[in-house]
Parts: C-alpha cells; structure tokens; sequence
C-alpha cells in the first residue's frame, strides 16, 4: 500500500543518513584530535585509564628531575672525597719522608698544614644547591641521611613513592669537643663498674680490668674518659686535665660501635702518647657484639691507675669532622712522627669509605634514572596504544563514509521522489 502521509522508504533513508553522518563527524573528530577516545564520553573506561597514566608519567617526570639533581650533589661529593683522599695521600708522603732523622721536619710540618688547610677547603666547597654531603654535624636524629625521590609506586592500596638514602660521610677537620657537667650514671647510656665513679686498676702481678657497657647512642652524646695514675712507674703529665683529652662525640648515624671503637682508639692513644715506654699492659678493648670496653691495667705491681667513663649531652658538646685528626698530626718530633704514620691510614681509609660510598650511590641513582626514562616512554606508548587514532584506517574509513553519505543522499532523494508515482493514478 502506497501512502502520501507516511514515506517508510524516506525514514530508512533519513535514518541512514543520519547513521552515515554520525560515523563520519566522529572519524573527522579522530583525524583532526589524533585521538581514538579524546574525552570521556568516546569511552569512558578507556579515558579514565589513560587518564590515570598520564598523571603517573607527570610523576615520574618530577622524579627524573629529582634523581637528576641528587645526582649531581652525590656526584660532587664523590669527587671532593676522592680529592680529600689525593690529599691525604700526599700527607702521606710527607709523614713518612720526616720518618728520617736527617731531614728538616719543620718545613715538612708546614708541607702537612698547607695540605691539611686544603682539606678543610675542599670540604668546606663540596655543597651542591647548599646541600653538603661531607658535612655531618647536626644533632637532629636523621640528619645524617638525605632521601632521593626515586620512584613511584602505585598499588591497590594507593600510591607511594620510593626513597635512595644517601648517608653523609663527614670528611671535615674541626675538632669536637665536650664541656659542662657529665650526665649521671643513672640517666646516662652507660652501665659497669667504670661509669661515671672512677675506677681503680691496682697492678698485683697479674693486669686488673674493669669494664662499661655502651647501651645506646644519639646524635651529639659525648663521650669521655677520665684516666689517672697514682702511683707507681708511670711519668709525670699521664693523669687527663680535660674531659677533651680522650673523647668521642657521635654524629647522626653512629652505632654503638662507631662511639666503643672511637673511644677505645683515643684511650690508647692517649695511653701510648702519656705513658711511654711505661705503659706496660695498659690499654682499652671493645667487643662490639656486647658493647663492652675492657680498660687493662698495668702488669707492673705498684702501678696504680684509674679510669671513668661519662657522658655529655648534646647541648654541651660540639661533634667534630671525620678527618679532625688532621689538625693534630704532628712530625716535629719522634713521637709525633710515629703516631702520624698511624692516623694517617686510618684516615686515609675514611677517604676511600666515603668515596667508595658516595660512588656507589651515585651508580644507584644512574640507574634509576635510566629505568624512569624508559618506564615513561614505555608509559607513552602504552597510553597511545589506548587512545590514539589510527591514522591509516581512519582515512580509509573516512573515504567510505564519504561514499555512504553520496549513497544516503540519493537514496533519500528517490524515497522522497516515490509519493510523486502517485499522481499517475489520477490523470
């Protein structure tokens, strides 16, 4: 049945055309966006996804340029540590040159300070963005550590990001110091015989001892160690006038092995410098498993001496540079010269430490580094996957809707030119 009221052939034809049209407005909209799913209306999921993608590689863009800035600031540490140990190195030489007698150790002596004045120096010039890595002298717990950006971590639980630690390798060469009044023995991190109360090691044919125990320690906690000697074999000058002569004051990151060794060291030290050829058995050992120093008395009947162990709190102590000992080498005169020759490998080891810790770091963060950049392009390409046009197939597709559309249009041109055949029936 033929009606002039109701065309269905024209509605097919609108509603192709209407269909065409439609494709081809959005395939015009992916070739002029690039963009398959440009908002979040061409796909919702797809967008949302994509959209997730795109803040994570602004994260990790903000991260590159982090890991690009701790970089460098490890980087220029790296190398002040490695010309600190050069440095040391050169002192080195020095000290073993005024070894000999026949040679002037005075002028050598002025050789050691100039080197020990560059030092100090370079430290001082080792700061990166005002940030110095071969600094370590803050009290506050967690000084002694720098975190790097390095990463950002995104799970089911929310998103977090991921820290380099870089730990601070103090090469400086001030000296520290403690004053005051020591904490008391019940308040203190020390437990034993010998802290606080001095404590008497009285030579009866075999060496006496007497222990402390190192319980725990925080930034800025001095240590000190009264010696004196009362009677017996041991020279004038042995008893300490100042809670300085033999000390230890922590820096942020110090264990309880750091503090033993340190004091140990400077006790026997002071022992071997103090006491001479007399000094017998006397002398100090650490047990780093339990925390204990052993001091030893002499083996010498009549030798009387005592020692005390007592802690300063950070208010009252000043925490020197690594290398403090630098500026206490001394090759003027034969006991100087020997004890130079030992301190100096000790500190000449610190140098390699740090170095050796800084180049480690600074390798990590390289690392890391190239990992983002790869993760952001693979992040790219990956998003571009999702919602990127293909070009190719969208050309195609425009060319055959373009057909479509000429196609429509003349259908609906026929469909509306049928109602016409009607006049024929009333001629």
């Amino acid at each position: 049945m033929s009606s002039i009221l109701t065309n269905t052939s024209a509605m097919v034809a609108l509603q192709t055309l209407s269909n065409v049209n439609k494709n081809l407005t959005q395939v015009q909209g992916n070739i002029s966006t690039g963009k398959k799913v440009a908002n979040a209306k061409d796909n919702s999921a797809v967008w949302a996804i994509s959209k997730v993608m795109e803040s994570d590689v602004a994260g990790f863009k903000g991260i590159s340029e982090s890991l690009g800035l701790g970089e460098s600031t490890v980087a220029v540490a790296r190398s002040a540590s490695e010309t600190v140990n050069d440095l040391l190195t050169q002192m080195k030489e020095k000290i073993v040159a005024a070894q000999e007698e026949n040679v002037d150790r005075d002028k050598i002596q002025a050789d050691i300070d100039a080197l020990a004045d560059s030092i100090g120096a370079t430290v001082s010039a080792a700061q990166f963005n005002g940030l110095n890595l071969l600094s370590n002298k803050e009290a506050e717990a967690g000084s002694g550590t720098v975190n790097v950006l390095g990463s950002l971590d995104r799970s089911s639980s929310g998103v977090t990001v991921g820290q380099i630690a870089v730990t601070k390798e103090d090469l400086g060469t001030e000296a520290s110091s403690v004053s005051g009044t020591a904490i008391a023995a019940a308040s203190n991190n020390l437990t034993g015989a010998a802290d606080s109360t001095a404590t008497a090691l009285t030579a009866a044919g075999t060496p006496p001892t007497t222990t402390v125990t190192i319980d725990d320690v925080s930034a800025g906690a001095g240590f000190s160690i009264a010696l004196s000697a009362g009677a017996g074999n041991f020279a004038t000058g042995v008893n300490t006038s100042d809670a300085n002569d033999i000390k230890y004051v922590a820096r942020d990151g110090d264990t309880i092995t750091d503090v033993g060794e340190g004091l140990v060291k400077a006790f026997n030290k002071y022992a071997a410098e103090a006491m001479g050829d007399d000094r017998s058995t006397v002398a100090a050992t650490f047990n780093a498993t339990t925390g204990v120093i052993t001091f030893t008395g002499s083996s010498v009947t009549g030798d009387n001496i005592s020692v005390a162990v007592t802690e300063y709190a950070a208010a009252d102590t000043t925490i020197g540079g690594g290398l403090e000992e630098v500026a206490n080498i001394d090759v003027t005169t034969d006991t100087g010269v020997e004890n130079a020759l030992a301190d100096i490998e000790g500190m000449i080891q610190t140098s390699i430490d740090a170095a050796a810790s800084f180049g480690s770091v600074q390798g990590r963060i390289e690392t890391q580094s190239d990992f983002i950049s790869t993760l952001v392009d693979n992040l790219k390409s990956g998003i571009g996957t999702l919602v990127d046009a293909n070009m190719e197939e969208a050309s195609a597709r425009l060319q055959a809707l373009q057909v479509q559309q000429q196609l429509a249009v003349q259908a609906m041109s026929i469909a509306n030119q049928a109602p016409q055949t009607l006049l024929s029936l009333f001629q």
